[in-house]
């Protein structure tokens, strides 16, 4: 989920002035655009010399270039992390993106039904590149904590960490009920479904 859409690796906190974004629910990890170990410069990925222009940028500004172990799959530092877009359309994409440009946004959620084999959950410490609604990579954010808990169990803090609405837990519940009941496949919405928390902090670029 993200929202605005500025342009380039230099663009930062354009969109602080923006309204509050209505809870929505993010539904993130499980389609990377470029997951992590892929090339992102091959013939057939229009998007991959774009991102590892932005990770070069990136690596050095946040101070991840000497790090030879940066996402936690053990791959070069000169390979970009998964790069992925917050939500299920561009419109979202650019409105979280755009809290977590502003600082509003420092956490996730996702249904852990959408982890497997494929795409396992993530790992504190890992890197992700985040794009916008048209696919540009615009950000850089470190995981910082998982937690996998049931829906109703979600905390008023993570809510509030979300920067979604107005931060209260009772409209964390609305929007994110009403996200996964239309995104979810092969599973119905459940109050106790298990729902993969995380925390995050921006690392590029950073904030003024």
């Amino acid at each position: 989920m993200s929202h605005h859409d500025d342009r380039g690796p230099d663009s930062t906190n354009d969109s602080a002035e923006q309204a509050a974004l209505p809870a929505t629910g993010d539904e993130h990890r499980a389609a990377p655009a470029v997951p992590a170990g892929a090339d992102p410069a091959r013939d057939d990925d229009p998007r991959g010399e774009e991102i590892l222009e932005f990770w070069e940028t990136a690596r050095v500004r946040a101070g991840e270039g000497k790090v030879g172990v940066v996402t936690g799959f053990g791959i070069s530092a000169t390979v970009p992390p998964p790069a992925w877009s917050f939500g299920d359309n561009p419109a979202l994409a650019d409105g979280l993106l755009a809290a977590v440009l502003s600082g509003d946004k420092t956490a996730t959620s996702s249904s852990h039904w959408e982890y497997g084999d494929d795409v396992p959950l993530p790992l504190v410490g890992e890197l992700s590149i985040i794009l916008d609604g048209d696919g540009h990579p615009r950000a850089l954010i470190r995981t910082t904590s998982v937690e996998v808990v049931p829906f109703d169990q979600v905390t008023a803090d993570f809510a509030a960490a979300e920067g979604e609405d107005d931060r209260t837990l009772e409209s964390w519940r609305a929007g994110h009920r009403e996200y996964f009941t239309r995104v979810l496949v092969g599973h119905e919405f459940r109050e106790d479904m298990p729902v993969v928390c995380e925390r995050f902090e921006l690392r590029f670029p950073r904030q003024r």
